[in-house]
């Protein structure tokens, strides 16, 4: 057998080559309520409450929970108390293997998290020394609402909603899923993996539907389940610009290459391992 470097065997034996995104961990969130002088404004001059307060965050956690559950009970939708240490995906893959819909909530998680919250300080006037309340950052043990549900264009995801005001949230998406989603959707023939694309009749439209996995798709996806799950701010906040957001938490990418033949695999692996070990004796040596 006529050897064979990594580069030999990467350039003549891969017979599918694919760049993608492949998980993406989103923060959802409302850029003017991440500090306590958006707090203050929003109750003050949007609510026009005079002295705003944790006080005031209460019933708006009261309402959002109890349209959660509402929309629980209506939708029939199993709920999960999530127990410390509990694999969620694999609770996800169990249900999802016996969901039969092309789109839907599939479960809900609950668990209990530590989160960023605000909460009311009492403080006192220098000149008068009267009481008045301030809005200072702090932490708490707060319940999460995993909304485990599958999409028809982008496939299985979660959405976590934080109960308590500002209701921030967490977005995770499969750019492996959303690709397979894609090919079906057009008809293009492939063979999957659990998290990837094996064969594909079309590798260069395989390649162009990983590059359309863009924000603009990322954001209108958003936007479709905001609409469709509950949500925690009115019409009229929303309108005020008090609109989620998103920003990377943190991406993976990656690159799929196919060989044509066990064998190849092998020797992949193998030239991989001597050049590891070859650096590695030489730079000790060094």
């Amino acid at each position: 057998m006529i050897a064979q470097s990594v580069a030999d065997i990467l350039t003549h034996h891969v017979k599918l080559s694919v760049e993608a995104i492949d998980r993406m961990y989103l923060n959802v969130y409302v850029p003017l309520l991440q500090a306590e002088q958006g707090i203050v404004r929003f109750f003050r001059d949007h609510r026009g409450q005079p002295l705003p307060s944790a006080a005031l965050m209460s019933p708006m956690t009261r309402n959002f929970v109890a349209a959660l559950e509402r929309f629980v009970a209506q939708q029939q939708v199993a709920v999960v108390q999530f127990r410390k240490g509990q694999r969620k995906d694999e609770e996800m893959a169990e249900r999802l293997s016996k969901f039969d819909k092309e789109e839907g909530v599939v479960f809900v998680g609950k668990a209990q998290e530590k989160t960023s919250v605000f909460r009311t300080e009492r403080r006192r006037s220098p000149k008068t020394g009267a009481p008045y309340p301030w809005i200072v950052r702090s932490t708490a043990m707060v319940n999460h609402y995993y909304f485990y549900a599958v999409d028809r264009d982008f496939g299985p995801f979660f959405l976590k909603f934080c109960s308590y005001f500002p209701f921030n949230a967490k977005l995770c998406l499969n750019g492996h899923e959303y690709a397979k989603r894609q090919l079906a959707r057009h008809g293009i023939a492939f063979e999957a993996l659990d998290n990837g694309i094996l064969s594909c009749a079309s590798p260069a439209r395989l390649q162009g539907v990983c590059d359309g996995f863009s924000a603009e798709k990322i954001d209108g996806f958003l936007r479709k389940w905001l609409r469709l799950l509950p949500h925690p701010f009115t019409g009229r906040d929303r309108k005020a610009g008090y609109r989620y957001d998103i920003s990377i938490l943190q991406a993976e990418f990656s690159l799929t290459q196919v060989l044509g033949r066990p064998a190849h695999g092998r020797l992949f692996f193998e030239q991989v391992i001597r050049k590891t070990l070859t650096w590695v004796v030489q730079s000790r040596c060094s």
